[in-house]
């Protein structure tokens, strides 16, 4: 069996903290530097591992996992205690932040504020009084945090500038971003609905949320076009994917069988990123 922490991490999610930093390598071209992108892809890792270890310790010590359709939780499962999977947690974050911290003394100090509004993003997405994440927001904050902030800080670490295009390049990486937590939260809408929390997928229904899904995974081709750089247009190699995708979400699969999308969904998101990368170089 795959160790209980490497299980707890949710490598199937890591696409989403990959993603971004390749983007904003592509994108700085001549400018890039590898140790700030290296960093900045440290940073990216540890945040996306501590947020997962964050939510299955908060969802674990509410309840919330305890008939869950997904893969094992740590904490809900009884594979590690809750303070362990705390812990595992906040070492994540204090990784992130180090990291962070060297970042933000190479090239700006407003880097630790936002690292700062991050973590406290990471954490408050269940957990907390009144985590977000339980009022349908929390793909809003994977748009902004592993979208916008996670391509745009990985490029300015390594061209210290920042320019429309960027934030533009932004918007594909945070709509694929959203689509993991998308067909994450599709799968559990049922459970989730009757334990009371109140993602995006409770509130817009079985069809609205496959319809959000759909939505996302195709904006992504269309706004890597909006960088006007002819050779994003590559990304429309990944069509067939995304396409896949579409018909199965589509064709009403439930519960456990939506598992495997979520990770053929992060292979999307991988191989968009390639090919993305690859346009913005040529």
């Amino acid at each position: 069996m795959m160790n209980k922490w490497v299980l707890g991490a949710r490598p199937r999610t890591l696409p989403a903290a990959v993603a971004p930093v390749l983007v904003a390598t592509a994108l700085a071209r001549s400018e890039w530097s590898i140790q700030p992108a290296l960093l900045a892809l440290f940073v990216s890792l540890t945040l996306q591992i501590g947020v997962n270890y964050a939510n299955d310790y908060s969802d674990g010590v509410r309840g919330t996992d305890a008939d869950r359709v997904g893969p094992t939780r740590l904490t809900a499962s009884g594979l590690a205690t809750p303070r362990a999977v705390k812990t595992a947690a906040f070492i994540c974050f204090a990784l992130s932040a180090i990291a962070g911290l060297i970042l933000a003394l190479q090239t700006s100090w407003w880097l630790i504020a936002v690292g700062f509004i991050a973590i406290l993003a990471a954490w408050g997405y269940t957990g907390g009084k009144s985590p977000y994440g339980y009022r349908g927001l929390g793909e809003v904050s994977v748009f902004l945090f592993f979208g916008v902030v996670a391509t745009v800080g990985s490029y300015f670490v390594q061209t210290q500038r920042l320019t429309l295009q960027v934030f533009i390049a932004s918007v594909p990486v945070g709509a694929l971003a959203c689509a993991l937590l998308a067909i994450n939260n599709l799968r559990d809408r049922a459970k989730d609905e009757v334990v009371g929390k109140r993602t995006l997928a409770v509130r817009l229904g079985d069809k609205g949320a496959r319809a959000l899904f759909i939505t996302l995974i195709f904006s992504a081709h269309l706004f890597a076009l909006a960088t006007f750089r002819p050779w994003s247009a590559l990304t429309f190699l990944a069509l067939p994917l995304t396409v896949k995708l579409a018909r199965e979400v589509s064709s009403g699969v439930q519960g456990m069988e939506l598992i495997p999308v979520l990770a053929k969904t992060g292979r999307l998101q991988l191989v968009f990123a390639i090919l993305f990368s690859l346009g913005l170089v040529l």
